[in-house]
C-alpha cells in the first residue's frame, strides 16, 4: 500500500541537494618533476582545478543460457572501470603553471629529458632524436611516472559532515586538450588534462550530527533579585481574588484583604477581624 508522507519529511529527504560546487582536488607529483613545484605551487594547481567527474565503473557480464530452459542469466565476472579522468585547470598568468607542470610530466613519461645511456648528444631539436618510454614503477619505486597513490577527489557539502573520497590509484596524464587563443574578446584560459587510472578506491565519511540530544534550559538571570519592597508596596492592600469561603461553613463568599487578613462580613456585613470580632464599634470608629 502507497504511505502517506509529511511536509516535513518530504523536507529532510528531498530539499536538501547535493550540489555539484563543493569538491576537493590533490593532485602529487612523481618525484622526477618536483624540482620545478614547490608546495605552494602544487597547492595551488589543486586549488585551480575548477572542473572534473566523479569517476564510474561497470561490472563485465557473460551469458549463461544452458541452466534453466528459457531463460538467460547474465553473471558478473569482472568490474570495469572507466579509462581516463579529466580536469580541467585555470592557467595563472604569472607562471603558466598547469601547462608547464603536466608538460613536464608527459616529457618525463616519455623520457624526453633524460640522458642517453649510449653517450650520443641529441636535442629535442636534432634530426635524429628519439626517445624512450620510462619505466611506470610500482610501489616503493619512485622512478616511475605513475602516481601510485594520492590522487583524490573529495565530495563534500557546506555543514562538512559527510564526504566522499575518491583516490585513483596508478593515475598519469596521457593528453592535454589544445587551448584555443584568439584577437577576439577575452576569455579565461583553460588547461584540460586527461589522466589514466588503473582503478579507484572510495571512501565513506560520515561523522556525527552536531545537533546536542538534550535540550537547552530555559535561560537564568545571573543574580536573582534580593531586595526587600519599599514600605508602601509591602503593605499595600489587595483583596484576594478567591481564597475561599472564610466567613465559615454555611455562610456566603466573603473576600479576604490580603494585608490584615480583615474581611467584611456576609451580605456585605460590617469589616470583620481575622479573629472574627467586628472591626467597628457601635459608633463606627474603628477599633
Amino acid at each position: 500500500m502507497p504511505s502517506s508522507k509529511t511536509i516535513a519529511d518530504l523536507k529532510t529527504k528531498f530539499l536538501k541537494p547535493a550540489l555539484t560546487s563543493h569538491y576537493e582536488v590533490t593532485i602529487p607529483l612523481p618525484e622526477g618533476i618536483k624540482s620545478i613545484a614547490s608546495a605552494l605551487d602544487q597547492a595551488d594547481l589543486n586549488l585551480s582545478c575548477m572542473e572534473t567527474s566523479l569517476p564510474g565503473s561497470s561490472l563485465a557480464t557473460f551469458e549463461v543460457k544452458n541452466d534453466y530452459t528459457g531463460v538467460t542469466e547474465r553473471l558478473a565476472h569482472r568490474r570495469m572501470y572507466d579509462d581516463r579522468i579529466d580536469f580541467t585547470f585555470l592557467v595563472d598568468a604569472e607562471k603558466y603553471f598547469a601547462i608547464r607542470i603536466f608538460e613536464k610530466w608527459m616529457r618525463y613519461i616519455a623520457g624526453e629529458d633524460a640522458d642517453r645511456e649510449d653517450g650520443e648528444t641529441l636535442t629535442t631539436k636534432g634530426v635524429n632524436y628519439h626517445y624512450r618510454v620510462r619505466y611506470p614503477g610500482t610501489g616503493a619505486d619512485t622512478t616511475g611516472y605513475r602516481c601510485t597513490d594520492g590522487l583524490t577527489i573529495t565530495k563534500f557539502e557546506k555543514d562538512m559532515r559527510n564526504s566522499l573520497i575518491y583516490e585513483f590509484i596508478g593515475a598519469y596524464p596521457i593528453s592535454i586538450s589544445s587551448m584555443p587563443v584568439s584577437y577576439e574578446s577575452s576569455s579565461l584560459l583553460k588547461c584540460t588534462v586527461s589522466m589514466s587510472y588503473l582503478r579507484y578506491v572510495m571512501t565513506e565519511v560520515v561523522k556525527p550530527d552536531p545537533t546536542p540530544a538534550i535540550k537547552p534550559q530555559a535561560a537564568k538571570a545571573d543574580e536573582e533579585n534580593t531586595q526587600e519592597l519599599p514600605v508602601a508596596q509591602k503593605n499595600e492592600s489587595k483583596v484576594q481574588d478567591n481564597p475561599g469561603n472564610t466567613a465559615g461553613p454555611g455562610t456566603a463568599f466573603v473576600e479576604t484583604d490580603s494585608a490584615t487578613g480583615d474581611r467584611p462580613g456576609a451580605n456585605d456585613g460590617p469589616l470583620l477581624k481575622a479573629d472574627g470580632t467586628l472591626a467597628y464599634d457601635s459608633s463606627g470608629n474603628v477599633q
